[in-house]
């Protein structure tokens, strides 16, 4: 079944994958595009509603983003935010300009709205700003359906057309009733019918790989985390024995994973499940490497060259799995948009990969939508809630060379602390929580004596989707209880520090 789509073009605004993600709560699919994508590929999409993203740059400029003037005549509606609104107003007649102190807005600002059909059943006024340049002057054939004291046009439309621009940040949760404005241009103005369901893609997705793969074989790459474990599931589900999980253990997994996970996917799944004990394999590979970058691809590498052996002893493996989901995505770069990183099952591939094809069930999901989907096949919920452990494991957890040594430290403070988080009740609270092993040692003082060892880092993030985050306030009394026992039962560490770094400015893991 094809679904409705809503299509998000990407003209840099910070929000864009939130953007989305608010579009996927009201039950539409949506996919992010960069603004770069040509008219007709957009017209083949067919989407229902098209979405312009906020962004740095000033509409007026020859070298901002910009998109032909043809997308505001192929009949879709559009909705423009921020940057998108002002480019809606500069492309088609209407004036953008620079502001000063006195029209410039940013952060909670009360608004005044006007009658529109965006703003059906809005009844508050404070809207989340963040803007320098403004409209001064809607397009002919737009009226103004909102201001604010600085803002002569803080949204506009053209009933008409479909057309429609708010220059404010809906998708944010200070703009308050910011989801009924979105729902409003979703189902009023796209005229969707919400058939973005967990269940449908389930169904969709099973038929989808049951037509690709047909009797032929695959080789699952489960790393015993969420989206691997819920991509192992989903694909079973769709081609039964003909499915082979591959769990290697490169030395690099947090404390008694390996066992989990084996009793997990062979006793209540039935998996085909193969072990690779290759710790020394990997470790070899990374010593006296230091760079993260670096580190993310030896190991990706090695992922798969792993694979590709056990591959051959099974006979043809014509697919390869992988847990991919749309945060790596987008984050190894989506079009012209910047690469945060790479990750290990994106951009770490080695171009001559020993398979037909690569299928990656979750790509279009979300980490709160593969949730989800994991529960409804039926995977317990202590795997399902786990915090997001990336790829490349504690490989890029242990800051600079990776040893056994130091991931073994790390091992057992990472299990510490989230021994105290369980036992506080704050685990399920917390997107994500880790340790972290910096290349740093400290003077510290320990049963008299002086000592020369290591630092851990502790970093916890509250979060919707893991693509922006806030730092989580652990009680006092818990961080003294995480520190004072990491301390005492971690030998070879003697401080313990508290992260404080939301994203932006920081990334969640430190490498």
């Amino acid at each position: 079944m094809k679904h409705e789509l809503v299509l998000v073009i990407d003209f840099g605004g910070q929000y864009n994958q939130l953007i989305a993600r608010r579009v996927r709560e009201n039950n539409v699919y949506c996919e992010i595009l960069p603004y770069t994508t040509e008219i007709e590929k957009i017209k083949v999409k067919n989407p229902k509603g098209i979405i312009f993203t906020g962004g740095p740059n000033s509409a007026y400029l020859e070298e901002s983003p910009k998109m032909s003037k043809e997308i505001f005549e192929i009949g879709v509606p559009i909705l423009g935010i921020c940057y998108g609104d002002q480019l809606m107003a500069h492309l088609l007649g209407g004036k953008v300009q620079k502001g000063d102190n006195q029209t410039r807005e940013y952060g909670k600002t009360k608004i005044d709205y006007k009658e529109s059909p965006i703003f059906e059943g809005v009844t508050t006024n404070q809207v989340w700003m963040s803007h320098t340049d403004y409209i001064s002057e809607a397009p002919a054939g737009f009226e103004v359906t909102a201001t604010t004291a600085n803002c002569p046009v803080a949204a506009m439309h053209n009933v008409e057309k479909k057309l429609y621009g708010v220059q404010f940040h809906p998708e944010v949760e200070h703009s308050l009733d910011g989801d009924k404005i979105l729902r409003n241009f979703l189902y009023k103005i796209c005229e969707v019918s919400g058939d973005w369901t967990t269940s449908s893609f389930i169904d969709d997705k099973i038929a989808e790989i049951k037509a690709k793969v047909g009797d032929k074989k695959a080789l699952c790459a489960l790393s015993g985390g969420v989206d691997s474990s819920v991509a192992a599931v989903l694909m079973h589900r769709a081609i039964g024995d003909n499915l082979t999980c591959i769990f290697v253990d490169h030395g690099l997994l947090r404390k008694n994973e390996g066992r989990d996970v084996e009793n997990i996917f062979r006793e209540k799944f039935s998996m085909n499940l193969i072990k690779v004990d290759a710790e020394d394999r990997f470790l070899g590979k990374l010593k006296g490497v230091t760079e993260p970058e670096a580190k993310r691809k030896i190991i990706g590498e090695e992922f798969i060259r792993v694979f590709e052996e056990e591959s051959h002893k099974l006979g043809r493996m014509e697919f390869l799995v992988q847990g991919t989901i749309y945060p790596d995505v987008v984050e190894s770069g989506l079009g012209d948009s910047a690469t945060i990183k790479s990750h290990h099952n994106v951009g770490g591939l080695p171009e001559d990969v020993d398979f037909q094809e690569i299928i990656e069930p979750l790509r279009e999901l979300f980490k709160d939508e593969v949730r989800n989907i994991g529960l409804e096949l039926g995977i317990e919920e202590n795997l399902i809630f786990r915090h997001p452990f990336p790829g490349p494991g504690l490989g890029i957890r242990v800051i600079g060379e990776v040893t056994k040594e130091k991931c073994d430290i790390l091992r057992e403070a990472d299990a510490v602390y989230m021994d105290e988080l369980r036992k506080a009740g704050l685990y399920k609270e917390i997107w994500q929580a880790f340790a972290t092993l910096p290349d740093v040692k400290t003077v510290g003082v320990m049963g008299d004596e002086r000592t020369y060892a290591h630092l851990v880092g502790i970093r916890a993030v509250a979060s919707s989707d893991g693509m922006t985050s806030d730092w989580y306030k652990i009680p006092y009394e818990v961080l003294e209880r995480i520190s004072n026992r990491i301390i005492n039962e971690c030998e070879g560490v003697n401080r313990v520090v508290y992260d404080i770094t939301s994203k932006p400015p920081g990334t969640i893991e430190w490498e």
